[in-house]
C-alpha cells in the first residue's frame, strides 16, 4: 500500500465519521435538553480542541514524525468520541469534546488534515498537484456523504429496540471505533513521509513567505469566523427546530449535500486549469454564500432542501483549489508550518463562532447565524480577490 492510498483511505475513513458526527451531534445534544446556548458551547469546545491540535502539530510534528502525529491524533479522537458517548453533563460534554476534538463542522478540517496536506504535494509531481487534492476531497466527500447516512443509525437501532438515547451513545461509540481504524491505517505509512530535518532547520521561512501566510492566513481567519457560524451540527439543528425534520431526514440531506461536494471538487480542478486558482475559489464561493442566506428564508423544508443541495454544489470548489494554491506558493520545506498555520487560524475562528451561533439561535432567531455568517464569507471573497488575483502559482504563470 503506498503513502499516497494510506492517506486517501484514512481521508476517506475520517471523513465517514466526521460526516456522522457532523450531522448527530446537534440532535444528540438536543435529545439531552441541552438548550442552543449549550450546544453551541459544546461544538466550539470540539473545534477548539481542533484548533489545539492543529497547533501541536504545526509546532512539533516534524520533530516528533508525522507518522506518529497522525497517530496520536487518531488514539485521541478515539478516547474523546467514548467520553462524548457516555457523559450527559455540558462541561462534561465540552471537556470530551475538546479532547477527542469532536468535530461539528461535518467536514474534516482538523490536524491530520495537515499533516495530510503536506505529506500529499511529495507524491505526485506539480501539474498533478491540483488533480491529487481533488481526489483527496472527492474521497473526502464520498465519505462525508455516507457519514451522513450513518447519521440515520439511532433511527435504525430504535428500530431493532434500542432505547431513545441509547441508540445515540452507541452511534457516537461507533464513531470513535471509526477514528481508532484511522490510526491503524497510519501504522501503515513508510518513512518517506518524514521530513529532512537537517535541511528543514538550516532554511528559515523566506521574507516572502511570512508576506504571503500573513495575507492569506487573515483572510482565512474571517471566511472561518463565517464558517463557524454554518457548522454541520447547527444547520442540522436548524433544519431539526425549524421544519421539524430528524435524523431520517436530516441524514440523506446531507448526504447529497457531499455528493454534490465530491463532484465539485473534480469540478473544481478542470475550473482551475482553465481560470486559475484565485478565480476558481472566488466565482464558485459567492453564488454559494448567498444561496445560503435564501436556505435561511426558505417557507418550506422541501424548498429549503433544494437550495441548501445547490448551495453544496458549490461551496467546496474552493478546498483542493485554495489547498493546492498555498502548497504552490511556499517552498517544500515550508509546507508543514504554511499548511500548520492556514489551518490553524481556521480552526481557530471556528471554534470561537458556534458559541455565538448558539446564541443568536436562541435569543434572537434561527435564521440569524445563517445570514451572519454568509455575509461574512462574501466579504472574504471580494478581499481575496483584491489581495491574491496578482499572485499566481507556477503553473499559472
Amino acid at each position: 500500500m503506498t503513502d499516497r492510498v494510506v492517506l486517501y483511505t484514512a481521508a476517506f475513513v475520517r471523513a465517514l465519521a466526521t460526516g456522522m458526527i457532523g450531522v448527530l451531534m446537534g440532535v444528540y445534544l438536543a435529545r439531552m435538553d441541552f438548550d442552543p446556548a449549550r450546544i453551541g458551547y459544546v461544538v466550539g469546545a470540539g473545534l477548539l480542541g481542533c484548533a489545539a491540535a492543529a497547533l501541536l502539530v504545526t509546532l512539533f510534528a516534524d520533530r516528533a514524525g508525522r507518522r506518529r502525529s497522525l497517530i496520536a491524533v487518531s488514539l485521541l479522537s478515539f478516547v474523546g468520541g467514548c467520553a462524548f458517548a457516555l457523559t450527559g453533563h455540558p462541561f462534561a460534554a465540552g471537556a470530551a469534546a475538546f479532547l477527542g476534538m469532536v468535530n461539528g463542522m461535518g467536514r474534516d478540517r482538523g490536524a491530520s488534515l495537515i499533516l495530510d496536506q503536506v505529506i500529499l504535494p511529495a507524491t505526485v509531481g506539480g501539474a498533478d498537484r491540483t488533480r491529487a487534492f481533488a481526489w483527496y476531497n472527492v474521497l473526502q466527500d464520498i465519505g462525508h456523504a455516507v457519514g451522513g447516512l450513518l447519521a440515520g443509525l439511532p433511527a435504525l437501532l430504535r428500530g431493532l429496540g434500542a432505547p431513545g438515547l441509547g441508540s445515540y451513545r452507541v452511534s457516537v461509540g461507533f464513531y470513535a471505533v471509526l477514528m481508532l481504524a484511522c490510526a491503524a491505517l497510519y501504522l501503515r505509512l513508510s518513512p518517506r513521509v518524514e521530513p529532512v530535518l537537517d535541511q528543514a532547520r538550516k532554511r528559515r521561512v523566506s521574507p516572502a513567505t511570512r508576506r504571503v501566510l500573513w495575507r492569506i492566513s487573515s483572510l482565512f481567519a474571517l471566511d472561518s469566523l463565517a464558517g463557524g457560524f454554518l457548522t454541520t451540527a447547527l444547520l442540522s439543528f436548524f433544519f431539526y427546530e425549524r421544519f421539524g425534520v430528524a435524523e431520517g431526514v436530516l441524514g440523506p440531506l446531507f448526504f447529497g449535500a457531499r455528493l454534490l461536494n465530491a463532484l465539485s471538487h473534480l469540478g473544481a480542478a478542470w475550473l482551475a486549469r482553465r481560470i486559475g486558482l484565485v478565480n476558481t475559489m472566488v466565482f464558485t464561493h459567492i453564488p454559494s454564500s448567498l444561496l445560503m442566506i435564501t436556505v435561511a428564508y426558505a417557507p418550506s423544508f422541501p424548498v429549503a432542501a433544494l437550495l441548501f443541495l445547490l448551495r453544496e454544489g458549490l461551496v467546496e470548489m474552493d478546498v483542493p483549489t485554495r489547498q493546492s494554491y498555498v502548497m504552490a506558493v511556499v517552498q517544500p520545506e515550508e509546507r508543514t508550518l504554511a499548511s500548520g498555520v492556514t489551518h490553524l487560524v481556521r480552526v481557530g475562528a471556528w471554534a470561537v463562532a458556534p458559541a455565538f451561533a448558539g446564541w443568536f439561535m436562541g435569543g434572537l432567531s434561527l435564521m440569524t447565524p445563517l445570514v451572519i455568517g454568509s455575509s461574512m464569507k462574501v466579504v472574504y471573497d471580494i478581499l481575496l480577490y483584491a489581495a491574491f488575483r496578482g499572485t499566481r502559482p507556477p503553473e499559472e504563470v
